[in-house]
């Protein structure tokens, strides 16, 4: 267990009590929390935080580098503008947009985040960020693969 891991993407900006908390490793094939299930032929691994009714997951690389990461709750902090559309993606077999964002003192990685119904009453913010296009393209088809749990997907759709 690693103790005392702090967000260094977008939780600086949407999440900043996030930076407090200690975050909790989680093999890839598990379902940790409220984390979606992670194919173990990505390579990544969860980690994960529980904070309430929210819940707060980080796809790490092999290197230590964070893949995506996403935070779920009811209300997320994350308003997309229109005037940041970058590209559409699927995640989960929904369409969603992803937006460009970016990350303070990181001029060089090329941030993008999304918002995604998962549930009743319950909304994904997730953002991926890489340093080149090639690994957004990665991180993008990482993330086109998750699957959340389909009892709350269901519950959704009601």
């Amino acid at each position: 267990m690693k103790m005392g891991t702090r967000c260094k993407t977008f939780c600086v900006l949407s999440l900043p009590l996030l930076g407090l908390l200690s975050i909790t490793d989680a093999h890839a094939q598990d379902v940790q929390g409220g984390c979606p299930e992670l194919p173990a032929d990505t390579g990544l691994t969860w980690e994960y935080q529980g904070m309430g009714d929210a819940d707060f997951c980080r796809a790490m690389r092999d290197d230590g580098s964070e893949a995506f990461g996403m935070y779920i709750s009811k209300d997320p902090a994350f308003e997309p503008k229109r005037s940041n559309r970058a590209e559409d993606g699927r995640i989960d077999g929904h369409q969603v947009v992803w937006y460009r964002s970016e990350l303070a003192g990181k001029p060089d990685v090329i941030a993008r985040e999304t918002l995604l119904e998962v549930g009743k009453n319950r909304v994904a913010h997730i953002w991926v960020q890489a340093r080149d296009e090639q690994q957004l393209q990665e991180s993008y088809q990482q993330t086109s693969t998750l699957r959340f749990d389909p009892q709350q997907r269901q519950l959704s759709s009601n």
